[in-house]
């Protein structure tokens, strides 16, 4: 358990680098960028490193960042915090909103927003990193800091992994993460076990044959098979998946065509699963695949649909004796209103990766982001779902005391392995 005059030693630092880390904040916020475009955030991270007096390691994954501080002997925890942003326009009407444009990885230039709250996530870890430097003879151990590209994506946990990280760098006894999400500000979250859902990415390819629009009968209509698929596809949770089990399954892009009186030769499904069970997985997978052909068939297609992988996320599984060390821990330094029991979340996170291919246990909570006086009316009025959500483009966490808590829980998660 953490040791609450440590926690108080190191944290009794805070409020006079507040000030500093909101500016910090607000600068990120205003210059997102898009996954494993992250020059400019890992720069800003690694130099707030070196100030700390941390070694630092650059372009693990291309743009990920490593911190060590060596304190004398003991453990060594290491904290990640993910840094890029979306390609989703923000609608959040802030003085310090983003209004940057840039081009993605498949050419197209779009809007680039910090909608899901890496900004917020860069701004703690930079803050615990430096309490933890200023007070050392409070802790004693290893401190690894993670700046991470691309979870977005499900490219950059992999990528730093793929480039050394286990190598490069001491094995860490625990490593441990958070997310700001929907709820009231000040409020922690998190529990042992599943705590976010695999996911799968698809594209279906549907192929027709293309005709004049006022002869439908010289085609084969590629509209009318994706909508059917469509339509389909939802019966795959309804009528597959039993009551007792979870899954989600949302067709996010439907494309076909570019005029009005043109029927077009194929048509693009892209799909997302979410799960918390790989034997559901797999069946909702095997399931989609086999609805998909059969409606293909069934509409006389000239070639069978091509189903592509776009991109996964592994099932985030918190280890069971860390997750009561982190709760020990949070529960004798916060009130014990805002320390709350969740269920997994059906978000999806790369996080999972370090601790499962490192063999470590890894522990992931969720900070509230929420005004708690909105989030109490909106409750009140039963009207929580009308809130801004993790990608929404009028995603905001209110700053205060969003980010202080934010940084208090990485500190006290931390002590619970580096009390001395």
């Amino acid at each position: 358990m953490a040791d609450a005059r440590s926690a108080d030693l190191i944290l009794s630092n805070l409020e006079r680098l507040l000030p500093d880390l909101e500016a910090l904040y607000k600068d990120v916020h205003s210059h997102p960028e898009l996954s494993m475009q992250e020059m400019r955030t890992a720069s800003l991270a690694a130099d707030r490193l070196r100030t700390s007096s941390y070694e630092v390691a650059t372009g693990i994954g291309k743009t990920g960042v490593v911190g060590l501080l060596r304190n004398g002997n003991g453990p060594t925890v290491m904290l990640r915090a993910d840094m890029d942003a979306l390609p989703v326009e923000e609608a959040t009407g802030l003085t310090y909103a983003s209004t940057v444009k840039t081009t993605d990885r498949d050419g197209e230039s779009v809007p680039v927003g910090h909608m899901c709250g890496h900004d917020m996530h860069v701004a703690w870890l930079v803050g615990a990193a430096s309490l933890f430097s200023l007070t050392r003879d409070a802790w004693h151990g290893t401190l690894m800091v993670v700046f991470q590209p691309g979870e977005e994506t499900a490219q950059g946990a992999q990528a730093m992994i793929d480039d050394g990280l286990f190598k490069r760098f001491p094995k860490p006894a625990v490593v441990l993460g958070q997310h700001v999400m929907l709820g009231p500000a000040g409020t922690i979250a998190g529990s042992a076990g599943p705590i976010t859902s695999a996911a799968d990415s698809l594209q279906i390819r549907l192929f027709g044959r293309g005709a004049h629009g006022s002869m439908p009968q010289a085609s084969v209509d590629p509209v009318v098979m994706a909508a059917a698929t469509v339509l389909r596809l939802q019966t795959v949770i309804s009528r597959e998946v039993a009551a007792t089990e979870a899954a989600v399954l949302t067709v996010g892009v439907l494309q076909a065509g570019t005029k009005e009186n043109v029927i077009p030769d194929e048509a693009i499904i892209k799909l997302n699963v979410r799960t918390f069970d790989e034997g559901v997985r797999q069946r909702v997978l095997t399931a989609i695949e086999r609805i998909v052909k059969a409606e293909a068939a069934a509409s006389g297609a000239p070639r069978p649909p091509e189903i592509t992988p776009l991109d996964r996320y592994p099932l985030n599984v918190n280890d069971k004796s860390a997750s009561e060390r982190i709760a020990a821990a949070f529960r004798t330094y916060f009130p014990a209103d805002r320390v709350r029991h969740t269920g997994p979340a059906p978000a999806s996170e790369d996080f999972g990766c370090f601790g499962s291919e490192w063999h470590v246990p890894s522990v992931f909570w969720f900070v509230g982001g929420t005004d708690p006086t909105t989030y109490a009316k909106a409750k009140e009025a039963g009207r929580i779902n009308e809130l801004p959500v993790n990608h929404s483009p009028q995603f905001a966490p209110v700053i205060h005391p969003t980010l202080r808590t934010g940084i208090e829980t990485l500190v006290v998660g931390s002590l619970a392995w580096l009390s001395p």
